[in-house]
């Protein structure tokens, strides 16, 4: 069994194709949908599910068998058929093609496998056994859906912006630094609906080469070389004459 490459695909406006028309083709419209895709179904026969999504302009049926050429101008696409030698079909196609293809249930003919995900938006985690155990990735998905760490997600709108704005100002800061102002406090304040306070504290704290408990080389952060503590905090008083 191949190592997979992890990835995420951006798939605005691109084609995909579904092969099958079965439970498990209706389950793979939400997550395509929600990326953008433009979803084409080709089955003779399909759930109500599907159907609804035709009549409601959601997905484009074509109410028939697969043929050679439906791949053509697709990035991606799923082979949900039940049959074997017409999945084997939409293999050979697509290698000769170049799109990328899951072939349900059947990981010898996949280019790509769907991972397990949990989601708190905007944070996306993807869990992939390398199609060892579907079931393994669903219990990991399942466990990893209300752990508190998924609660960091909360800071990624603070987290963008005050990216936004050191990269506008053109300043180098070590990985290693954010990581370290990463904290706690931030995380409460932005839970609390006080983003403007947590977007001041973490820029004085990004920006600030005489911050306590930071390293005074921005572009250089050690953890062991942090002087005081691993929170990395800058009294309140201090942040407000910092910014104003």
């Amino acid at each position: 069994m191949p190592d997979y490459y992890p990835t995420f695909l951006n798939l605005a406006g691109k084609k995909c194709v579904i092969l099958g028309g079965g439970i498990i083709a209706q389950g793979k419209i939400a997550g395509f949908r929600d990326a953008g895709a433009v979803i084409t179904i080709i089955s003779p026969d399909a759930t109500a599910g599907i159907q609804r999504a035709a009549q409601n302009g959601h997905v484009r049926w074509l109410e028939r068998k697969y043929q050679p050429g439906d791949l053509e101008g697709a990035l991606i696409a799923v082979a949900a058929t039940n049959v074997w030698h017409v999945n084997r079909e939409i293999y050979d196609e697509a290698e000769r093609l170049g799109v990328l293809l899951n072939v349900v249930d059947d990981p010898d003919l996949c280019t790509f496998i769907a991972p397990s995900v949990v989601k708190r938006d905007p944070v996306t985690l993807a869990i992939s056994t390398g199609g060892a155990s579907p079931a393994l990735a669903r219990k990991l998905r399942e466990t990893l859906s209300d752990h508190p760490a998924l609660e960091w997600a909360d800071l990624a709108g603070v987290l963008a912006r005050a990216r936004r704005e050191v990269k506008r100002r053109r300043v180098a800061i070590d990985p290693d630094r954010w990581q370290c102002c990463i904290t706690q406090e931030l995380l409460r304040l932005a839970q609390g609906d006080r983003e403007e306070e947590a977007l001041e504290i973490l820029l004085a704290q990004l920006l600030d080469n005489t911050a306590p408990g930071l390293c005074p080389r921005l572009e250089e952060c050690s953890r062991k070389g942090c002087s005081v503590s691993p929170k990395g905090r800058v009294p309140k008083d201090r942040v407000k004459e910092k910014i104003s």
